[in-house]
C-alpha cells in the first residue's frame, strides 16, 4: 500500500509519498493552515494522491502524521536533586522530541511553583528517587503540584514505592505513571517515560492547541515530530558503520541537533547518555531567533566586529519579518552555518563529546535554508574549520535533506516498515 507521510509544522505541512517497498513517488508542502490545519493537510494530499481527502483513491493510500505545529511539545521537568534525578529527566525529555522549557530541582516552594507555570509547559515529568530510595522529594512536589492544580498533563517516572501515593496526590489530574527513569544508582531507563511522554502528546497536548476543530487531526496524527525525525537518524546510523550520524535542522525559530550511533553498550546509564538524542537550542534561528544567533556568536567569538555589526541589522529584519524572502541567499547561508556550529557545540557539551571513538561518519543539514540553496560548500567549511567541531566532524561525508526524508523514514519505521524506511532514506541528499 502506498504511505503518505505528513509532518503538520508551525509555517509549513510537508508530505512524502512513499511506495509500500519505501521508493519516494513524490513531495509537496502548503501552508499549515491553523485554525483548521486540515486544510493544508488536505492540499498536500490533493497534489500527491489526487485527492482532496487524505486516504484518496478509496482509501488505497495510507496516512501517517507527525506535528510539531503549536509549538511542539514544551516539556518541564520536576526532580530530586540536579546531578542526578533531575538531570536523568532532562535527558529522557530531550531524547523523547520534547522542548525542555523548565527544570527544577529538590522542595518545590511557592516561587519555584509560579516559575513552574510561567513556563507554561504542555506537560509536566514527574521523577524523584531511585526505587527504594528515598520518597520524601518526590512526594512533597507531587502534593505540591496536586494542590496547585497546574493545568497541564503529568508523567509520573519516580521511585517506584512512591507511586501509589504520589498518584493519589495528584488525584483528579490527567497522569500517565511509568517505571522509574532512574532505577538505582547511575543507571538510566528513558525507555518506559519517552513511551509515555508519547502517549500524553498525542492523547493529551496535541487536541490542546486548537489546530483543528473535531477530533480528527488528533487520531492522525502518530508522533511529536523531533521524535519521528530522531527514529529516521537512529535508522541512518545503522545503515552508516563508519562513525555517528550528525543532523542539524535550522529553522526559523529553532536549531535542532540529532546524534546517533550505530553501536552502543546495552547498559544506559546517566553518563552516557542514550545512543540516539536531540537537543533544540530556543534562541538560535533564521528569523524570529535571528539576533541570537549574532549575540551568542559574537559571545563565542566566531566573529568580528564589522560582521557582526552588519549581520545584527539583517537579523534584525529577519526578526521583524519573519516571512521575508532575500533574493541573495548568502546572509541566511551565513546565519544558518553558524547557528549550525553554535547548536553542535552545544550538543557536544551535553552528550560530553560521546559521538563514539570516530566521531561524526556523517553529516547532514536539514531545513528550508539548506534544502533551497543550490551550494552549502561555504557552510561546510565555516563548520569543518571551526577548532572546537573540526576533530568531530573531519572525517564526515556531509548530506542535504533535499526531499525531507528523515521524519517520513521515521513513521515507517515507527509502524514495523524498517525495510521501507532504510530503502527511503536512500534518498537522502
Amino acid at each position: 500500500m502506498t504511505v503518505l507521510c505528513l509532518d503538520v509544522g508551525s509555517t509549513w505541512t510537508k508530505g512524502a509519498l512513499v511506495s509500500a517497498d519505501g521508493d519516494l513517488l513524490g513531495t509537496a508542502q502548503r501552508p499549515t493552515s491553523p485554525p483548521e490545519v486540515l486544510d493544508g493537510i488536505a492540499a498536500v494530499s490533493a497534489e500527491l494522491v489526487g485527492a482532496a481527502e487524505p486516504g484518496g483513491a478509496a482509501g488505497a493510500v495510507e496516512v501517517l502524521a507527525c506535528s510539531s505545529a503549536g509549538g511542539g511539545l514544551r516539556l518541564a521537568v520536576v526532580g530530586q536533586e540536579r546531578l542526578v534525578s533531575a538531570e536523568a529527566g532532562y535527558r529522557v525529555a530531550l531524547s523523547a522530541g520534547a522542548r525542555v522549557v523548565h527544570v527544577s530541582a529538590g522542595l518545590l516552594d511557592g516561587p519555584g511553583l509560579r516559575a513552574l507555570r510561567a513556563a507554561k509547559p504542555d506537560l509536566v515529568l514527574l521523577v524523584g528517587g531511585t526505587d527504594g530510595g528515598d520518597t520524601s522529594v518526590l512526594l512533597h512536589n507531587a502534593d505540591r503540584i496536586g494542590r496547585n492544580r497546574l493545568a497541564c498533563p503529568i508523567v509520573l517516572a519516580g521511585n517506584v514505592e512512591a507511586r501509589d501515593a504520589a498518584l493519589a496526590a495528584l488525584a483528579g489530574r490527567t497522569v500517565v505513571a511509568a517505571d522509574n527513569v532512574l532505577p538505582d544508582v547511575g543507571e538510566l531507563a528513558p525507555g518506559p517515560a519517552r513511551s509515555a511522554i508519547r502517549e500524553v502528546f498525542l492523547r493529551h497536548v496535541i487536541g490542546g492547541k486548537g489546530l483543528s476543530r473535531g477530533p480528527r487531526f488528533r487520531r492522525m496524527v502518530r508522533a511529536v515530530t523531533p521524535d519521528a525525525v530522531l527514529k529516521g537518524v537512529s535508522r541512518l546510523a545503522t545503515q552508516d558503520s563508519e562513525g555517528a550520524v550528525l543532523v542539524v535542522d535550522v529553522g526559523g525559530a529553532t536549531t535542532d541537533v540529532y546524534s546517533a550511533v550505530s553501536t552502543v553498550d546495552t547498559k544506559e546509564r546517566t553518563v552516557a547518555l542514550p545512543p540516539d538524542r536531540r537537543t533544540v537550542e530556543g534562541d538560535l534561528g533564521m528569523r524570529w531567533s535571528a539576533p541570537g544567533v549574532v549575540a551568542e556568536a559574537v559571545t563565542e567569538k566566531l566573529i568580528d566586529k564589522t560582521e557582526a555589526a552588519a549581520l545584527a541589522a539583517e537579523a534584525d529584519r529577519r526578526a521583524a519579518d519573519v516571512r521575508y524572502l532575500a533574493e541573495d541567499p548568502t546572509v541566511d547561508l551565513r546565519l544558518a552555518a553558524l547557528a549550525a556550529v553554535l547548536a553542535v557545540r552545544r550538543h557536544l557539551r551535553l552528550v560530553d563529546g560521546q559521538l563514539g571513538p570516530q566521531g561524526a561518519g556523517r553529516l547532514v543539514l536539514s531545513g528550508g535554508v539548506f534544502r533551497h540553496a543550490p551550494d552549502v560548500s561555504e557552510v561546510d567549511r565555516t563548520l569543518r574549520g571551526d577548532p572546537v567541531l573540526r576533530p568531530i566532524l573531519k572525517s564526515a561525508a556531509i548530506t542535504v535533506d533535499r526531499a525531507y526524508v528523515l521524519a517520513p523514514a521515521g513513521l515507517l519505521a515507527d509502524t514495523g516498515r524498517v525495510a521501507a524506511a532504510d530503502r527511503l532514506l536512500t534518498h537522502l541528499g
